[in-house]
Formats: C-alpha cells, sequence, structure tokens
C-alpha cells in the first residue's frame, strides 16, 4: 500500500458525522507513518523535545500519531496529520536529547508524551533498555491511552524488566457510547484500558489512573458514577490515586470540540469534588 493510499481515509478530528474507526487497527495505520525499520534501527517520529515543569520538572519527548481521535485533545496536529508532521529519531538520538534536556534542566526524570507513545513496540522498548542503564535517570513515566496495552497483555509484560518505568494510563470516558462519542472509536473498544490496567497489577508495574472526569461540561454526574464505579470493580485503591483531569482551552483542543460540534463555556465556573477527597473525608469521618 503506497502513501497516498494508506493516509485516504485515514481518520482525522472527529465531526458529528465521522465514521466510528477501530483503535487497534487505527494504531496499525498509523505505525506505517510514524515508525520505521532502518539499517537495524527502528525510528520513530517526534515533533519536539523539551522540559516542562510537570511532575516537578521532566524531560519530554513529544510523539507522533495516535490512535484514539479526543475530542478534548491538547496535542499537537501530528495527532491528525502524521505524515505532514515530525522526524524520524533512533533510540540512540532520543535518549541523547532526553539526557541532555534532563542535564540543562537538572532533572533526573524523562517521559515520552502527546499523542501516543506505546505506538512503535520495538522503538519504544529500545529506548527503555537505554534510560534503563543510565544512572542519570531515576525515572521513565509512560503516558498512555492505554489501547495498545489492552489488546498486548504481553506488551505489558514487557515492562517487568525495566525499574524505572511508571504508567500513567489516562481514561477518557465512563460508558461505552460515551468513549466513542468522544473518541471517534468503536464502543467495544471501551473495555481495552480497562483490561491494560488490570494486566498492569497482575505484573505489579507501578501505575496511576488519570481520567478526564473533574468537568461538568463533559461528564454528566451519572456517567462519572459509572467510571468510577468500573475503577472500583477492579480495584478500590485505583481511587485513592485518580487524577481527574478538567479540559484546558488550549487552541488544539478547542479547535476539535469545534469540529466535533461541541461548545465549552468558558471560564469554567465549577468542577466535581475529587474523588479522593470524597473518600479521604470518609475515611476521616468513620475514624472520628
Amino acid at each position: 500500500m503506497d502513501g497516498n493510499e494508506l493516509i485516504k481515509n485515514y481518520p482525522r478530528m472527529v465531526t458529528p458525522t465521522s465514521k466510528k474507526f477501530d483503535p487497534v487497527m487505527l494504531a496499525k495505520i498509523t505505525e506505517k507513518i510514524v515508525c520505521r525499520y532502518r539499517e537495524g534501527v527502528y525510528e520513530r517520529k517526534y515533533d519536539d523535545f523539551y522540559a516542562t515543569g510537570v511532575y516537578r520538572g521532566i524531560a519530554t519527548g513529544y510523539a507522533v500519531g495516535c490512535c484514539l481521535r479526543c475530542i478534548f485533545c491538547w496535542s499537537y496536529p501530528s495527532r491528525d496529520f502524521p505524515e505532514t508532521f515530525g522526524k524520524f529519531y533512533s533510540p540512540t538520538q532520543v535518549h541523547e536529547k532526553l539526557k541532555d534536556i534532563a542535564k540543562k534542566a537538572n532533572v533526573r526524570k524523562c517521559r515520552l508524551s502527546s499523542c501516543e507513545p506505546t505506538l512503535c513496540k520495538d522503538h519504544l522498548l529500545a529506548l527503555l533498555e537505554l534510560v534503563e542503564d543510565d544512572p542519570w535517570f531515576k525515572l521513565f513515566i509512560l503516558e498512555t491511552n492505554g489501547i495498545l496495552f489492552g489488546m498486548d497483555k504481553d506488551y505489558v509484560r514487557s515492562l517487568t524488566k525495566f525499574s524505572k518505568v511508571y504508567v500513567r494510563i489516562s481514561l477518557k470516558a465512563g460508558t461505552p457510547e460515551q468513549f466513542s462519542k468522544k473518541t471517534g472509536a468503536v464502543p467495544e473498544a471501551f473495555e481495552l484500558p480497562f483490561n491494560a490496567i488490570r494486566y498492569l497489577m497482575e505484573y505489579e508495574i507501578p501505575f496511576h489512573v488519570a481520567a478526564m472526569s473533574l468537568d461538568p461540561r463533559i461528564m454528566s454526574h451519572e456517567e462519572r458514577m459509572a467510571l468510577i464505579s468500573k475503577l472500583a470493580d477492579i480495584d478500590v485503591k485505583i481511587l485513592l490515586n485518580l487524577e481527574e483531569e478538567i479540559v484546558d482551552p488550549y487552541d488544539t483542543a478547542i479547535a476539535r470540540l469545534k469540529a466535533a460540534g461541541v461548545e465549552l463555556r468558558w471560564p469554567l465556573k465549577r468542577i466535581y469534588m475529587p474523588i479522593r477527597e470524597i473518600i479521604a473525608r470518609k475515611i476521616g469521618t468513620s475514624e472520628d
């Protein structure tokens, strides 16, 4: 399949009339665009590299391409047009860039963010090996939507040989219907990130769950309760560390919301009480 045929029906931003896609299949198609094997090296496309203040300072590589089309996503336009943006880098080049940035910023953590870093499995695993052997880095934070981990248990198992990996798995919705509406994917794929959580627990890989569940404009109370209940069914302790998010008014997020026919009022005037705060209060009350 040539490049033109590959992107002919490639999903871009979600619209009210968009056809639903299989995110696992979209991952495979996207990998043909953003991953390549050249002269014995697994290369991958990146937009940029720089240090940012989250996690109290971290060197970050911004990966190109994703297998979801979240309507509130802040990431670069390369998510929707991976054939147009980014440059290919080898694992060694990525490691060197992250280390140089980390040393200049005096931070000991690194991560891959934006889009979906678990695309290009061989590239990621090779990068993790370099970070594992590098005494400068103490922690590698892997931010993922959980789709590929949820459909490939062995992929999750492969992380067990790395002592520095910490996973942040991001949930987009609380029901299959809302998942489909917010990501553009088929409703059946809703279960995959929850499978990923189970696999991470089974293999005792450090992780926490994040969810776009603090913003009443994007998640109803009923949907939020459905999400919380589903996580509690896996393990109630997940809720104690649940990172709940709101939609941030990045230009890219606003453009994607508009394309999907969703209008949010700014500024955000009310948020839900974080579930971990509710639990903490209940624990405190019961102890009294």
